[in-house]
């Protein structure tokens, strides 16, 4: 599976971001996916997941109730909906697939990982 992240920007504070995960390969809706972030002299961290048939998402606290992820399986894509930005959300984010069925956001159980698309957040 190879995957492809975009839809990263330069935005204010308040507004809102859509990014996109498209990935390549006939399995691909066996996959669970997850995004993560890393910011500059940080540690990458787990922003949210999405089970293999849509099903169950979870989120880090930071996020909920701001962000919304979905996938679409047909289009072999996954979305991360980003609302309510704030400055502490700049970072490059990443989409990444993963091929066993639990929960998980350590990012060592993840398989495959896209190239990563930059968000900044301005006050």
């Amino acid at each position: 599976v190879q995957l492809q992240a975009s839809g990263g920007g330069l935005v204010q504070a308040g507004e809102s971001l859509r990014l996109s995960c498209a990935a390549s390969g006939r399995t691909f809706s066996s996959y669970a996916v997850g995004w993560f972030r890393q910011a500059p002299g940080k540690e990458r961290e787990f922003v949210a997941r999405i089970s293999w048939g849509g099903s169950s998402t979870y989120y880090t606290n930071s996020v909920k109730g701001r962000f919304t992820i979905s996938r679409d399986n047909a289009k072999n894509t996954v979305y991360l909906q980003m609302n309510s930005l704030k400055p502490e959300d700049t970072a490059v984010y990443y989409c990444a697939a993963d091929r066993t069925r639990s929960y998980s956001s350590d990012s060592a159980r993840y398989d495959y990982w896209g190239q990563g698309t930059q968000v900044t957040v301005s006050s």
